[in-house]
């Protein structure tokens, strides 16, 4: 049985509200590619969703062409001047230190201390988020006009303090929930949980997975459902790795979650091609929804859409984004913060994608089973008054019967007749309940 559209007037501003709230208790976590934030920041997604299985790959496992790296762990950085006073400190905001940073602990005049630190010259008052992953370093991360300020004073000293971690005997984490249907047919829900405290970038996506789950969890279902909750890039070649095989075989559509949460714009980036199903599905329901969206070619990807569409993977995924990632100033930035995303912005993506879910589970070919066309009126499917402008209310229903001819799916009957395809699911049961239509193989 296709899942139901239920779904009219449903609680996507309280699931709004859900997301949010979720998003806060991330916000504060110093997150990276390893590390116990990330494994913190699970355990918070876990205790919504139980069902969330937690899995640790090995620091120097080799994932195709790549290496986990050494597991990374900070637990305080400073820059302190000669007085004690903290310049800035990452207990009160974990982008101030370099990701990935090595152990630091030195005193030096600023003439030396300003090569260790990274600023957003374009952007003077914010906190840059700066990485580096794969070549070890240390640093640190501060507004232009601070690094401003201290530049009056070059002889100046100061206490520069990074007391982390790198080891080689650690891990890479990641989090899988999967939720059987009557088919092993699988659709992806990816998104990733690796950066500090940005709240559009990193806590969005995560937070409005969970919802979706516990929205898949209430619904009889066809499609088996796997959420992934990963380090972003190497998590996705990492997870690739161990699990190519069963996606190549069953992934019917995906979705990388990122950048959910804003209440701007709404954008998906395609397929490496932009022909796949998940293409389809998300102009259609983008289209009807949200004429303004923006589609992106594969040319502008940039998230984990790069690894699940790879050649050899060729994955059916797509990146899906209120404002896209890179797309809005304070990407990356100290101003990505909780007053950047809210209830609304992820009520508005949660419609999106439960819409869009349910045409999943809804799509298949459909054949009327009556020659010519069937008496309608009979079944309280038609206006028993012939009168001018009585009939509009069954045009819709009338068309879908036309193309109904067991050779188009849901989506093709929606675009043959201009109507969302998720206006069509009410349409379908109904001639479904009526026996008038039979769903196809």
């Amino acid at each position: 049985m296709p899942m139901e559209d239920n779904n009219h007037g449903d609680n996507s501003n309280t699931v709004g509200e859900y997301c949010y709230e979720l998003a806060q208790k991330l916000f504060p976590i110093c997150r990276s590619i390893t590390g116990n934030g990330f494994r913190q920041s699970l355990a918070i997604l876990k205790e919504e969703l139980p069902e969330i299985n937690v899995f640790e790959v090995p620091s120097g496992t080799e994932v195709f062409d790549w290496t986990v790296p050494k597991e990374w762990n900070c637990t305080e950085a400073y820059i302190e001047d000669e007085e004690h006073h903290r310049i800035i400190d990452f207990k009160e905001n974990n982008l101030h230190v370099l990701g990935y940073s090595a152990p630091f602990d030195k005193v030096l005049p600023f003439s030396e201390l300003k090569n260790y630190i990274y600023t957003q010259k374009d952007q003077k008052d914010v906190i840059p988020y700066v990485t580096s992953y794969y070549k070890e370093r240390s640093g640190f991360c501060m507004s232009q006009n601070q690094f401003d300020e201290l530049a009056k004073h070059e002889d100046q000293k100061y206490h520069a303090v990074i007391k982390s971690t790198l080891d080689e005997h650690g891990s890479l984490t990641y989090g899988e929930c999967i939720i059987k249907g009557k088919s092993d047919k699988e659709i992806l829900i990816s998104t990733y949980l690796c950066h500090p405290s940005m709240a559009n970038n990193e806590c969005s996506g995560p937070a409005l997975s969970v919802a979706l789950a516990k929205f898949i969890k209430e619904k009889p279902r066809y499609y088996t459902y796997r959420f992934i909750y990963i380090p972003e890039t190497i998590g996705s070649i990492t997870y690739l790795s161990r699990n190519l095989e069963v996606l190549k075989k069953n992934t019917v559509a995906g979705f990388v979650l990122s950048c959910v949460g804003d209440n701007r714009d709404y954008s998906y980036v395609k397929t490496r091609y932009g022909n796949t199903i998940t293409d389809k599905l998300l102009e259609n329901t983008l289209k009807h929804l949200v004429p303004s969206h923006k589609a992106y070619s594969f040319y502008h990807r940039g998230s984990d859409e790069r690894q699940f569409n790879a050649p050899g993977v060729d994955l059916p995924v797509c990146s899906v984004s209120r404002t896209k990632y890179g797309a809005y100033p304070e990407y990356h930035t100290s101003k990505d913060d909780l007053t950047l995303i809210s209830p609304e912005g992820f009520a508005g993506e949660y419609e999106v994608m439960t819409k869009s879910l349910l045409v999943l589970e809804n799509n298949f070919k459909y054949r009327i089973n009556v020659f010519c066309e069937p008496q309608l009126g009979k079944r309280g499917l038609y206006p028993t008054i012939s009168q001018k402008g009585s009939y509009s209310s069954i045009i819709a229903i009338r068309d879908f019967i036309a193309y109904a001819d067991g050779t188009n799916t849901l989506l093709d009957i929606s675009e043959l007749i201009n109507i969302p395809a998720y206006e069509l699911i009410a349409i379908k049961d109904k001639l479904l309940e009526n026996k008038l239509i039979d769903v196809m193989n």
